[in-house]
């Protein structure tokens, strides 16, 4: 998938109901280039999802949890990834939601 590919999926999927490996649920919302998470007040920026997106694809998917993202708001960027088929991830306690 490419970077537009999954900017565009991260518009898609805004307001659905995630959750970070420790459990916790989370929506977000895109401004421009901006996303703005739930229990985040800063907001994360584009070039933030692709730092992450940029490690997720050069470990083939294969990324053990969130810090090996390393990158800005890599909490809430992992379960989102882990939904969009990006990485594996075997840690993530509950399943996405969808509220749409």
């Amino acid at each position: 998938m490419t970077m537009e590919e999954v900017w565009g999926q991260m518009i898609a999927y805004q307001g659905y109901t995630f959750y970070t490996c420790k459990g916790l649920d989370f929506t977000y919302t895109v401004k421009g280039n901006e996303i703005f998470f739930s229990r985040k007040e800063k907001s994360v920026t584009r070039a933030s999802v692709e730092i992450g997106w940029r490690k997720a694809m050069e470990l083939d998917g294969k990324v053990s949890g969130p810090k090996k993202l390393v990158c800005h708001g890599s909490s809430y960027l992992y379960p989102v990834f882990a939904y969009l088929g990006l990485i594996e991830a075997e840690n993530l306690k509950k399943p996405v939601k969808n509220l749409a």
